[in-house]
C-alpha cells in the first residue's frame, strides 16, 4: 500500500494531465453522442445514440473517480505517512545511517560544514543545521517528551529521530518530518513502553537526494514511569 501511495504521490502531475486529457476526449464524444441522440428520428437510431451517450457518461464518471482517488492519494494519504517512507530508503550500514557513496555536491557540503560546537555528552551535533536542544544530554525522561532542536540543511529532504539502547546499534525510528525546523519542536516521544535504563537519541537529517549527513546523537536515561 505504501508503494502505491508513493507512486501516485511522486507522479501526481503526470496522472492529472493524463486524466484531464482523457476527460476532455470523453466529454467531446459525449457532446457528439448527445447531439446525435437529439437529431435522431427513428427509434433504432435513437437507441444506438443513447447507448453511445450512456457509454461516454460511464467512462467520464470512471475518469472522475480516478481523479478523486489521485487527489486523495496525493493530498491526504501521502501526508499521513512518515516522510522516510515517501523517499527511497537507502541501505543501512553498521552505524545505522545510509551508506550511499557521497556525491561530489554532498562531499563538498560536508567539507564546508562548520566544525560542530562541542556539547558535553553529544556527538555530531551542528548548531543551526542538525542539533537536539531538548532533552539535554544525560537528562532523565519519563512519559511523553517533546523533542526540540533544528533540522535545516541545504536541499532539505526530511528528518527523523531514533532511539537505541546504550551500546547498541539497533536503532528504532520514533518519528519523521518533512518540514524544516529551526530551533523548534521536532515532535513528541512517548517513553512509556521502554524499559528504564540508558539510551541514545539521535537526529538524522537527509537531503532530497536521499543522502544523510552524520547524525546528532545524545545520551538520555529513561526512568521509571
Amino acid at each position: 500500500m505504501v508503494g502505491i501511495i508513493r507512486f501516485f504521490s511522486e507522479n501526481a502531475l503526470i496522472v492529472y494531465i493524463i486524466l484531464a486529457i482523457g476527460m476532455v476526449i470523453v466529454a467531446t464524444r459525449l457532446w457528439r453522442a448527445w447531439r446525435e441522440r437529439r437529431e435522431s428520428v427513428f427509434g433504432l437510431e435513437q437507441e444506438l445514440a443513447q447507448k453511445k451517450v450512456n457509454r461516454a457518461i460511464a467512462i467520464f464518471v470512471l475518469l472522475f473517480i480516478f481523479f478523486l482517488a489521485e487527489l486523495v492519494f496525493e493530498a491526504f494519504l501521502a501526508s499521513t505517512l512518515p516522510a522516510s517512507l515517501l523517499l527511497a530508503t537507502p541501505t543501512l550500514g553498521i552505524a545505522g545511517y545510509p551508506t550511499n557513496t557521497l556525491s561530489p555536491e554532498m562531499a563538498t557540503r560536508v567539507a564546508l560544514t562548520p566544525a560542530p560546537t562541542p556539547i558535553p555528552g553529544a556527538v555530531g551535533c551542528v548548531p543551526g543545521q542538525i542539533i537536539i536542544t531538548s532533552p539535554s544530554p544525560g537528562q532523565e525522561l519519563k512519559g511523553q517528551v517533546s523533542i526540540e532542536g533544528t533540522a535545516d540543511i541545504p536541499n532539505f529532504g526530511f528528518y527523523k529521530y531514533e532511539v537505541a539502547p546504550a551500546g547498541s546499534e539497533n536503532w528504532s525510528t520514533i518519528l519523521a518530518g518533512r518540514e524544516v525546523v529551526q530551533e523548534g519542536e521536532l515532535g513528541k516521544w512517548s517513553t512509556t513502553e521502554l524499559t528504564p535504563g540508558d539510551y541514545l537519541l539521535r537526529l538524522v537529517v537527509t537531503d532530497n537526494q536521499g543522502q544523510a549527513l552524520p547524525p546528532c546523537i545524545i545520551p538520555v536515561r529513561v526512568g521509571n514511569q
